[in-house]
């Protein structure tokens, strides 16, 4: 009976992957290594999605809006919302650098954003509104939302509470559609 042996080193670890002809392999999970694999090798431009809670230190926000300007400067288009705090640093860094390359994409009209995320909003070119989502709570608008950035991303990247639930479930979401996910933690 042939066996094949590979090695992999995979998110720092050593896996191995022994199987016969006659057994099946989990393509599932072979297929998102090789697929995360290949997203991690790729020199070309992304579509980043970057989310975030609203409550975030200042100096937390400085550095998100510095990855955000490098991952623009470096050719990569930004997704995001409109909140305050994590989102509203992505796109002070994306708009630094290259505003053709940033998305905003509201859970709401924009008339039904905070009037200090709107004086910032005004100023995106690439807005998308959602006016149909005005009569939803603003959590289940901002789950909408945020499954509405996965479907257009190629990588998220997070930035949570271990009870934000629904980063966290956008972070599920994103998974389930192999996409790249990284995800921080403040707490």
């Amino acid at each position: 009976m042939a066996r094949t042996l590979s090695l992999l080193k995979y998110h720092g670890r050593l896996i191995c992957v022994c199987a016969s002809l006659s057994q099946s392999i989990d393509l599932i999970n072979l297929d998102t290594l090789a697929q995360e694999l290949a997203t991690i090798q790729q020199t070309g431009s992304k579509r980043i999605a970057l989310l975030g809670s609203r409550h975030v230190p200042i100096t937390h926000q400085n550095l998100i809006e510095m990855m955000t300007y490098a991952l623009v400067l470096s050719g990569n288009r930004i997704l995001t919302s409109g909140a305050a705090g994590t989102n509203s640093a992505a796109i002070k860094g994306a708009m630094r650098a290259n505003p053709d390359m940033l998305t905003v994409i509201l859970p709401q009209s924009l008339e039904r954003q905070p009037h200090e995320s709107r004086q910032q909003l005004e100023q995106v070119m690439n807005l998308v509104e959602n006016p149909a989502n005005d009569n939803l709570s603003l959590a289940e608008a901002s789950y909408l939302c945020n499954k509405e950035i996965i479907s257009r991303c190629q990588q998220l990247i997070c930035f949570a509470f271990h009870e934000s639930r629904t980063l966290l479930q956008t972070c599920k979401d994103a998974e389930e559609q192999r996409k790249l996910v990284t995800l921080f933690y403040f707490d």
